[in-house]
């Protein structure tokens, strides 16, 4: 593994200004960066230097996406202390959910199995969760169904694609954020995370990010930006970022000092709660 840098953790915050903007800034660990190849997976893990019993999440890329295009998003969870990984497969044009799925589960029990950073991390199995972007955000709906440690699932700008998504939905019972794009014409909230939200078995938070497109979530560029409308938003990210974290911190670490960004008010985003 190789190491990036970290910044100090902020002091507690004021209100849903001040938590968005300490809570979009890197986190007080260091961060090492690795690969899933020791498992024969693609992909990509990201760790806090050290630590023990940390929360971990996978995360499932969208259509094509490589899942390089989320490392500022995965670096920013390790920094607050989340393992977090992406396996990079089932990046063709005709995907499989159900294989999508099995390959986060699989990415999550290497975080929970197997000590990173030389041995100086490690998962507690009970504080892991699924998230994922687009179709990504569809399999680890899927991948949470009948999982028996998922203590949380976020999917961004979800894609409804596949009738088992919905089913997948009834049957998680764990808290779900799902974050929607109110300028997404690649998966329009109306068609995708508002009838997923609404169809939850459990607590369901459904924030929109007001401005944002399907692809504002993203950075970098490659080719399938050819093919998807929008582009990568440095806002958007910066408030997924905060969003994710705090969502995460609160239903993995019991962190209620982030609830602002949970259940509170957040400029240009508009919340609709069901805990």
């Amino acid at each position: 593994m190789t190491r990036t840098r970290s910044a100090l953790r902020p002091p507690e915050v004021r209100g849903a200004k001040d938590a968005v903007e300490r809570l979009s800034r890197p986190g007080p660990h260091t961060v090492l960066r690795g690969d899933l190849g020791m498992v024969g997976l693609p992909g990509v893990v990201f760790a806090p230097e050290e630590g023990l019993g940390l929360p971990a999440v996978a995360f499932g890329h969208d259509w094509l996406q490589p899942p390089e295009r989320y490392a500022d998003l995965l670096r920013h969870l390790a920094s607050w202390g989340i393992v977090a990984a992406a396996p990079g497969s089932h990046r063709g044009p005709l995907p499989s959910h159900a294989g999508f799925a099995a390959d986060l589960r699989t990415t999550l029990d290497v975080c929970v199995g197997v000590r990173l950073g030389d041995g100086k991390i490690s998962v507690d199995a009970r504080r892991t969760a699924f998230a994922g972007h687009g179709i990504g955000g569809a399999a680890a709906l899927i991948a949470a169904q009948g999982h028996p440690r998922a203590a949380a699932v976020v999917t961004i700008a979800v894609a409804q694609t596949h009738a088992t998504v919905h089913d997948a939905a009834r049957a998680v019972t764990v808290p779900v954020l799902h974050l929607a794009a109110g300028r997404d014409t690649v998966a329009p909230a109306a068609g995708n995370a508002e009838p997923v939200a609404a169809a939850a078995g459990g607590p369901v938070w459904l924030r929109t990010l007001d401005k944002a497109s399907h692809t504002g979530f993203l950075e970098g560029t490659h080719w399938s930006d050819f093919v998807l409308s929008g582009s990568p938003d440095a806002k958007t990210r910066r408030r997924t970022r905060a969003l994710v974290t705090a969502f995460l911190l609160h239903h993995l670490q019991d962190e209620d000092r982030v609830d602002v960004l949970v259940d509170g008010k957040v400029p240009g985003t508009t919340l609709i709660a069901r805990p």
